[in-house]
């Protein structure tokens, strides 16, 4: 049946807004999938409107992640959580090695949310697939009541294949004393960005979320040091978190030097301001690599090389320590406890 028959009014997408009914599973689901989402991500598997896609992928292992979505505000500058669904789990998927292939995407809406908002953040995750070289190509789509949902949350998961040049897949357990810390640029951006944003805080410059694909960036790392051990993005508790569960899952320390954490001016005022770490702040466009001491100049020669890796650093080492201790080397030559970040102080930051 085509969509004139199906449909006998279109949806307004500049003013109308979403309803109960288009959470139903009927024909107002259908024509949100056939006007909104449809044009949007169109791909062969995505286009037969079955429940799961069958995908030929190259043989090799397969790489899955998962990632939700509550980010607020929903827009955001550098980005919005249409871009960030797509980003967030195209680099899960780049942490482990892989080279991302397919999404699939769930919206819980809340009814009344506007028509002309979904469809921007659709459009903008549109865009960050394309971008990042991934199909959308299954979803689902619920409808809470007004009050209940706080505009719309997105998952997203990610199927990406492993190439046959990743003997073992990069992973927290495999660091060892001894290997070299990197970091592929500045830190904090994106969690302070959400924060400025959010208390509509007047800062001494502009800052943006750094949130971007990463399998790009990956691959080049893994080019020049093949022997890469561990890939971690720090998003959620941000460089702090990360670094404190490589080290449990290794079962070492690790030593950071203060003087070389690359953090923009801006980040530190704003973070001044707010009372808050920076090293404890969300990135969604930064990675931290742990790689072996003989690789360490080839791992930052190659991550400087490419654009989202032009800031990059060696920041300390890993340790051995049996309890797992994260310490800080400060500028004045003492050091300090990283420690875990305790509670949710900085909640729907990603």
């Amino acid at each position: 049946m085509s969509d004139r028959r199906l449909f006998t009014r279109r949806i307004d997408l500049r003013k109308g807004h979403v309803e109960l009914v288009h959470g139903a599973g009927g024909k107002a689901s259908a024509q949100l999938f056939e006007e909104l989402f449809r044009p949007a991500f169109s791909n062969p598997a995505l286009d037969r409107g079955d429940d799961s896609a069958c995908l030929t992928m190259e043989g090799g292992r397969i790489v899955v992640a998962t990632d939700g979505h509550v980010v607020s505000p929903l827009f955001f500058p550098g980005g919005d959580i249409g871009s960030l669904a797509v980003h967030g789990t195209v680099n899960d998927l780049a942490m482990g090695g892989a080279t991302p292939r397919h999404l699939t995407a769930g919206f819980i809406l809340e009814e009344g949310f506007p028509f002309s908002d979904l469809k921007r953040i659709v459009d903008s995750m549109a865009a960050a697939a394309a971008e990042a070289g991934v199909t959308i190509v299954a979803g689902d789509t619920k409808v809470v009541e007004r009050g209940k949902g706080d505009g719309i949350f997105i998952t997203t998961t990610g199927l990406g294949i492993l190439p046959a040049d990743w003997p073992e897949p990069p992973g927290a357990h495999r660091a060892r004393p001894g290997d070299v810390i990197l970091v592929s640029g500045t830190l904090g951006d994106h969690g302070t960005t959400i924060l400025a944003a959010r208390d509509d805080l007047p800062l001494m410059a502009p800052i943006e979320s750094d949130t971007a694909p990463l399998h790009g960036l990956v691959s080049a790392l893994h080019a020049a040091a093949p022997g890469v051990r561990t890939l971690r993005d720090p998003t959620r508790g941000g460089f702090a978190t990360a670094i404190n569960e490589i080290c449990r899952a290794s079962g070492t320390g690790a030593l950071v030097r203060e003087p070389a954490l690359p953090i923009r001016r801006p980040v530190e005022a704003a973070c001044e301001i707010l009372g808050v770490d920076p090293l404890y702040l969300a990135n969604e466009g930064k990675l931290i690599a742990i790689v072996p001491p003989a690789e360490a100049d080839a791992a930052l020669a190659a991550l400087k090389s490419h654009p989202l890796g032009a800031d990059a650093a060696i920041v300390g080492e890993i340790v051995a320590d049996e309890d797992c201790f994260v310490q800080v080397e400060t500028v004045m030559g003492g050091r300090r406890m990283l420690d875990w970040l305790v509670g949710d102080p900085l909640p729907r930051i990603c």
